[in-house]
């Protein structure tokens, strides 16, 4: 893969933050006196960054804020969030030894993901995963977020990678569009928080586990990469 860039959505792709990210959400909804919803309510808003989240939880319980109170709610989550970023997630398994086989083959590894980048960028670190990535960015980083096509060719860019030499792997809707509109090749999980079938959205390659994407890579890239 030397020459290759590879580039990760986070949430529901090489980490499973949902379960703190629904107990974020959840403490929203306490202070509002609303009741908890449960976590594969609020997996499926995941890709779609914490309003969606927020704002899902809330429509599951009838109720409708105006996006003003919206983006105040953002700024609890946000407070409670970091405090709590990792307590439960953990990366999905085999990422460890993947990422380390991938940067053993000479590729260059980055993160694209619609959170916040200082919140991508804690989760990483808590989770010792940090050192593998040349580059990150977040919702927030480029001025455009996934599904633009811009926020991962300028990941690419920052990564010192082209799109004609680059792989997205994502789990989501939302990642196959964004791969798509870039003509970048990707590869989707199968575990991650999609709510339909993930090959209903048409991903070039579908896993089931991190140890088959160095083969599913090898057939864009023309190389073998050993594990």
């Amino acid at each position: 893969m030397k020459d290759w860039t590879i580039v990760f959505d986070l949430d529901g792709t090489l980490v499973d933050t949902a379960p703190d990210l629904a107990e974020a959400t959840n403490y929203v909804l306490s202070t509002l006196g609303l009741g908890r919803v449960n976590e594969l309510e609020i997996r499926r808003f995941v890709g779609h960054g914490a309003l969606a989240m927020i704002d899902g939880a809330v429509k599951a319980h009838g109720r409708t804020l105006p996006e003003r109170e919206l983006h105040d709610l953002f700024e609890v989550f946000i407070a409670y969030y970091t405090a709590h970023i990792a307590d439960r997630s953990i990366p999905y398994p085999n990422v460890v030894a993947t990422l380390e086989a991938l940067r053993s083959s000479g590729a260059t590894l980055a993160v694209c993901t619609n959170k916040i980048e200082i919140q991508a960028r804690r989760v990483l670190e808590e989770l010792d995963l940090d050192g593998y990535f040349s580059a990150l960015t977040g919702r927030d980083t480029l001025g455009s977020y996934k599904p633009d096509p811009r926020h991962l060719t300028g990941t690419i860019a920052r990564a010192g990678g082209r799109p004609a030499t680059s792989i997205m792997v994502g789990d989501s809707e939302t990642d196959i569009r964004t791969a798509k509109a870039a003509q970048v090749p990707i590869v989707a999980v199968s575990f991650g928080y999609s709510v339909d079938p993930i090959a209903s959205y048409g991903p070039d390659a579908i896993i089931d586990d991190y140890k088959d994407l160095t083969a599913a890579l090898d057939k864009f890239a023309g190389k073998t990469v050993s594990t």
